[in-house]
């Protein structure tokens, strides 16, 4: 039996490809723009192109999709047997325009469209995804979907590392005043996503104590009951690698563990050697 809830998301919710096939979830993509070259994100060349054009220092910028992008969505989704409502999760409306877009896209679609701000952004925003997809799943409400996805992304916390806070600087997801005192200082910065935004947690002196400092944060925050939780990473493969091996060892309620590269948008934001962690509690 089709569910009557259909779910939408944004690329930068990172979920697994075999993940969103399996639950269904439709994604609409962020674009990359690196020079005259615009790709859509969540795909190889994407990644592959962002990496060359980061090591050479050339121009990145990221934009949100159009309305009429979620309209094309919403309206194909609407046409589908059964759907009678449209949950349509995205990032963080302090990060980027997607939630607006899908919301003047939303006032036009044939069904009704629930348009949720996560706060959040990577896993934090996809486990918020997979939540509604439960219950959609269980034969759940528009309603219920939606209180769902939005109890995940208020339990989520989402903690990050950068090697350097320039690109967040250029791309004006951080300050200049805070971005040169920590190039000043030589210190090496931790951060989260608090209120939807992107703000400085702790500097710490060494790479390899404030990864330490992150793990400590994640099992803080894990506590000792179920939860899932994601390990983010861009050119920083076995960095993410041991990090998860460790938190598997100390999370006693662990569910579910992901251990994924981010995308060309987010990749363009924080730079090479990003290592992050998203703790979801159940």
């Amino acid at each position: 039996m089709p569910r009557s809830v259909a779910i939408v998301t944004d690329s930068t919710a990172y979920l697994p490809a075999a993940t969103i096939a399996q639950r269904g979830v439709t994604v609409v993509p962020l674009t990359v723009v690196l020079g005259d070259e615009a790709l859509p994100d969540g795909t190889e060349r994407a990644a592959r192109r962002l990496a060359q054009a980061l090591g050479q220092k050339q121009p990145v910028t990221t934009s949100r999709p159009s309305p009429e992008e979620f309209a094309v969505a919403y309206r194909k989704i609407a046409a589908e047997a059964g759907v009678e409502g449209i949950v349509s999760l995205h990032l963080s409306s302090e990060i980027s325009g997607t939630h607006d877009a899908a919301v003047l896209a939303a006032r036009e679609a044939p069904v009704p469209v629930r348009v949720v701000d996560s706060g959040m952004i990577a896993m934090a925003l996809g486990f918020s995804v997979l939540a509604a997809a439960e219950v959609a799943d269980a034969g759940g409400s528009l309603d219920e979907a939606v209180a769902a996805a939005v109890k995940r992304a208020g339990a989520a916390r989402a903690v990050f590392y950068v090697d350097t806070l320039e690109h967040l600087r250029r791309g004006g997801r951080i300050g200049t005043a805070q971005a040169l005192l920590g190039s000043a200082l030589a210190v090496k910065p931790l951060l989260e996503l608090a209120d939807g935004r992107i703000e400085p947690l702790e500097k710490v002196r060494t790479a390899s104590r404030a990864i330490a400092r992150l793990e400590e944060l994640a099992v803080e925050h894990a506590g000792a009951g179920p939860v899932d939780v994601a390990v983010h990473h861009l050119a920083a493969e076995e960095r993410a690698q041991q990090l998860a091996e460790r938190l598997r060892g100390r999370l006693p309620g662990l569910v579910a563990l992901h251990v994924s590269e981010v995308g060309a948008v987010l990749g363009a934001h924080t730079g090479p050697g990003l290592l992050g962690a998203v703790v979801a509690p159940h």
